[in-house]
């Protein structure tokens, strides 16, 4: 044989990676159709194995081409990356690896790096090379450009598999896109679509970190997906899950017979919650492995943005543990040092690399500078899941309107930190499941009831400053709870409330797009004014919003079963305001005999802080929004 054995790669090409700089990990690891050259024969075909196992005795590829028997890779000299390439073999060449430990047993692994699986339950990994070609330059040109904290972000966040069931990527290329644009939704967020095993995790422990799940078809299929959205006009964020992976022994745990991409010591390295591994974020090796996995998605998939699950598990070494379950710090503390690294470090370099990309964290804790910039001290996020603005507002929302007025606070007090972070305000899949109930299930009394306060409550949510982010099927008062092995029950979007919910959501996107002082000036101070933050007795709310160039839109939210006539409220200009949303209108499959016959006049007289007044109706339990535009 007079051509290279490694199919081109070399222990030079591993340094980035033994460093903690490679961030294109994949251009090097996993399976790869490459032609090299032959000495005798010119230009040679074939697919080139390359596996990062330093601590195996020996390691063997395994495959449909060789009848699962192996042909044994070679140690690249000074990489702990093991090599081989096989002339003659091509795309849809299903392996593994076989690796032979230090105490001399025999694993089967499948590959860290594969492009593609078979579907589970089997696990196989599959040489793939795309042959996509893209058709959303106008879309990429303005990702670049975009400044996301004062554009609109209303996201639909989306389980593929139980969106509508047994749809393929390319089905949904169609009926999801035609939907959400109808909504009106700015961005999708898929929950994880890479490779996992166990369908009741939703993707949330995943197998094939570089590996898009083949249930809904292969990898092109869903480049197809995202370019189609991309053409609608609508952003694609996706889980991403770099906290912890699955234990599976065909996995990623103890890949060649050691701790290799998670700790040795289990206070360090397992998770208890979720019976996972952790990852080992001080090795470079995993920094490069992580760091590389984020950037694949968003250059080879056209991902818009990562939002990045359990942040804070990864932030602290005490997460979930008792005391002596649990490892401190350099320092004595019980920060996670490394993972806050890591954190930082691939924040800053998808945004120097990706300008435009949007990184959102899902963090619980009251961790300082999470979306502060990294040359600031902080972790370098775009936004931040608000959870305290979740479940406040949903514990308000579930209470009976006669006690609502004793608890108040829990729709203001969100302002007091409003602006110590840039956040996203998510009523996502984990408020939905796990015997929580639905969102329309929450509600008390009966459906009348029910339907008006969710209108009421989604209006509150649109306009309260911060990014929005609402679950499948909420936005048409689903009743079951989300199940991953069911589809969404469509049907009721025909009936009574169920229709008219939908009807608003769709209003509410489509008003909240066209309207500035909704979205412009979220994480500042001059977007927002309170009308009346302390009307407990009468369940109400009420506020301005204000854009950069002197437009307003006031909102008002009565949470209490009495409607509100001649309510006196203050605004910042006098004349006239349209009243531009009204959550009792009867195609909302509201009463329609609560409003203010679509505009109020303000009278030039003070009112608190404001120069003008008015009086306004407001439904029971419900919300109108006023609109004046700059004169």
């Amino acid at each position: 044989m007079a051509h290279d054995r490694f199919g081109g790669l070399t222990g030079w090409d591993m340094e980035g990676f033994h460093s903690g700089g490679d961030t294109e990990l994949w251009k090097r690891l996993g399976s790869s159709v490459v032609t090299i050259e032959d000495d005798e024969r010119g230009p040679v075909t074939g697919v080139r194995f390359a596996v990062w196992a330093p601590n195996a005795r020996s390691v063997q590829v395994i495959g449909d081409f060789n009848w699962w028997t192996g042909d044994h890779m070679e140690l690249i000299p000074g990489s702990g990356v093991w090599g081989l390439f096989i002339e003659g073999l091509g795309e849809e060449t299903l392996y593994k690896y076989r690796i032979e430990t230090q105490d001399g047993r025999w694993i089967e692994k499948v590959d860290p790096m594969a492009k593609f699986s078979e579907q589970a339950p089997a696990n196989a990994s599959i040489v793939y090379e795309s042959k996509y070609i893209w058709s959303d330059d106008e879309w990429m040109e303005k990702r670049r450009e975009s400044q996301a904290h004062a554009e609109p972000m209303s996201v639909y966040e989306v389980h593929l598999g139980g969106w509508r069931k047994g749809k393929s990527y390319l089905d949904l290329a169609e009926e999801l896109v035609s939907y959400v644009k109808w909504q009106g939704y700015t961005h999708v967020e898929f929950m994880p679509l890479a490779e996992h095993p166990f369908e009741p995790s939703w993707g949330y422990q995943v197998s094939g970190y570089f590996s898009p799940t083949s249930r809904f078809g292969k990898p092109d299929d869903l480049r197809y997906l995202i370019d189609r959205l991309h053409q609608a006009g609508i952003g694609v964020i996706m889980d991403w899950v770099p906290g912890h992976f699955p234990k599976d022994e065909w996995a990623l745990g103890r890949f060649d017979g050691t701790a290799l991409y998670e700790h040795a010591d289990p206070r360090q390295g397992e998770h208890m919650d979720w019976g996972t591994y952790i990852f080992n974020y001080g090795r470079n090796e995993v920094k490069s492995f992580l760091v590389s996995n984020a950037l694949y998605w968003i250059k080879e998939f056209h991902i818009d943005g990562l939002r990045v699950d359990a942040v804070a598990s990864m932030l602290y070494l005490d997460y979930s543990r008792e005391e002596g379950q649990w490892v401190p710090n350099e320092f004595g503390g019980r920060e996670n040092l490394e993972a806050i690294d890591f954190l930082r470090y691939v924040n800053r370099h998808l945004y120097e690399r990706e300008p435009g990309v949007l990184m959102i964290a899902e963090e619980s804790t009251s961790f300082p500078g999470v979306t502060k910039p990294v040359h600031h001290g902080g972790l370098g996020f775009g936004f931040k899941w608000n959870m305290g603005w979740m479940n406040d507002s949903l514990r308000y929302l579930e209470l009976d309107p006669v006690y609502r007025q004793y608890e108040h606070h829990l729709l203001t007090f969100a302002m007091v930190y409003q602006y110590s972070e840039n956040f996203v305000l998510p009523i996502s899949h984990d408020e939905v499941v796990h015997g929580k109930g639905s969102m329309i299930n929450k509600v008390p009394q009966d459906d009348w009831r029910k339907f008006a306060t969710l209108r009421a409550f989604y209006s509150f949510m649109w306009s309260f400053p911060g990014k929005q982010l609402i679950f499948m099927g909420c936005e048409f008062g689903q009743r079951p709870e989300f199940n991953e092995a069911t589809s969404l029950e469509w049907w009721v979007s025909e009936l009574w409330g169920h229709g008219g919910l939908q009807r608003l959501f769709r209003d509410l996107n489509h008003i909240y797009r066209d309207n500035a002082p909704l979205y412009q000036l979220d994480n500042e101070p001059a977007g927002f004014s309170w009308i009346n933050a302390d009307d407990a007795s009468k369940n109400t709310l009420s506020w301005v919003r204000h854009d950069a160039d002197g437009n307003h839109i006031a909102c008002v939210t009565n949470f209490a079963p009495q409607p509100l006539v001649d309510y006196e409220i203050g605004l910042p200009a006098g004349g006239a305001w349209e009243e531009i949303l009204n959550t009792d209108a009867p195609i909302y499959d509201g009463s329609g005999e609560f409003g203010n016959l679509g505009e109020v006049y303000a009278k030039d007289e003070p009112w608190g802080h404001f120069p003008a007044r008015a009086n306004v109706t407001v439904p029971p339990l419900g919300s109108i929004w006023l609109r004046r535009t700059a004169q």
